[in-house]
């Protein structure tokens, strides 16, 4: 695949998404008890399938799936399929990028914003052109993109994940590696119920927003 071109004249970013197949029991754990276990899963499945529309839309020299399982019919054609390496979360995000660097920059979001809009990811694969890294921070203290023009997994082995912390530590480990930073709107990541309902009244017209609307919007344990 030739790779497109951005308004700066250089190639545009490579995109991966970095996620789980959607099992019951397996995603979106912490949506439970509000939520069962399968109905957790739909939501999971839902949000997913939102962010590789989006994904799908935006500009892209390659298209990159890092999955945990198998892919479903929830995943639209023109992407590349790489597993999961094994490890804590910083591992695989710095395998992710390992295995989809083909020497152009890489952006790499998670399954958990299906907010996010092919205009967002445009701008993030814009910024590498001028910056060394682009960063999007989340709410609950994390990160839900990460651009890199050049991936070293020295940038995120080691960083602490999942944690209120997560987003400071890994801006910090940027800028100590003396990377000029870009950074995106915070967005909310899905976790909890409430985390639910609020994506979903951000983006209406999503499949997510749907799947919430279907099952009910539950803020406290049912």
């Amino acid at each position: 695949m030739s790779a497109a071109r951005t308004s700066a004249g250089g190639p545009d970013a490579d995109l991966i998404v970095i996620a789980k197949q959607p099992v019951p029991g397996r995603v979106k754990t912490r949506l439970t008890p509000a939520y069962t276990p399968a109905e957790a899963a739909v939501l999971a499945e839902a949000a997913l399938r939102d962010t590789l529309t989006a994904v799908a839309a935006a500009p892209a020299g390659r298209r990159t799936l890092a999955l945990d399982g198998t892919p479903g019919p929830w995943l639209p054609a023109g992407f590349t399929v790489t597993a999961q390496r094994p490890g804590g979360l910083d591992e695989r995000l710095a395998g992710a990028f390992t295995d989809a660097y083909d020497g152009r920059p890489l952006v790499l979001i998670g399954m958990d914003t299906p907010q996010v809009t092919p205009a967002l990811l445009a701008a993030a694969g814009r910024a590498l052109a001028r910056h060394g890294a682009v960063f999007g921070p989340a709410a609950d203290g994390g990160f839900w993109l990460l651009g890199l023009r050049r991936p070293d997994p020295a940038l995120l082995r080691g960083v602490p994940m999942s944690r209120p912390g997560t987003g400071a530590a890994q801006l910090a480990r940027l800028r100590a590696a003396g990377l000029k930073v870009a950074r995106l709107p915070e967005l909310t990541d899905v976790d909890t119920p409430a985390d639910a309902a609020a994506v979903a009244a951000q983006a209406p017209s999503g499949r997510f927003a749907a799947a919430v609307r279907a099952l009910g919007v539950r803020t406290v344990p049912a």
